[in-house]
């Protein structure tokens, strides 16, 4: 199941032309990932805690397509596309209203205290297929 999360273009998202600065996609998109954990149920601060693991992006692959202005209402679509032992796949997509703007695969490492790939609690893996 996608989630949705929504967010609005400020002034400090863009450039001297009005246009969303290409690099704020990214920080859209963290939103819209760091929402998707919150709301299957996963406190990233204990999962550190608890379990010495943290989600550390490894890959990103993205297109820009249209561009975002000052003031426009935006949605960022977020999917798990593949879960892996010590990964994760995210497809995600920007929206303002039906036209995709901006859309990326991002792989996600589990990673423990000591810089090195973890395998996900099997909890935590259960929450992400739910």
């Amino acid at each position: 199941m996608p989630h949705f999360h929504t967010l609005r273009v400020y002034y400090e998202d863009t450039d001297m032309a009005g246009i969303v600065y290409y690099a704020n996609y990214l920080k859209f998109i963290e939103r819209g990932r760091s929402e998707w954990v919150r709301q299957i149920g996963v406190d990233q601060n204990v999962l550190k805690d608890d379990h010495g693991i943290v989600f550390v992006v490894r890959r990103v692959e993205a297109d820009y397509l249209s561009s975002a202005r000052l003031d426009d209402v935006l949605t960022v679509e977020t999917v798990l596309a593949d879960l892996k032992g010590a990964s994760f796949v995210m497809d995600q997509r920007v929206l303002r209203g039906e036209q995709v703007l901006f859309s990326a695969r991002v792989l996600v490492a589990t990673m423990g205290q000591s810089g090195r790939p973890v395998r996900l609690p099997a909890e935590i893996r259960a929450k992400m297929v739910d």
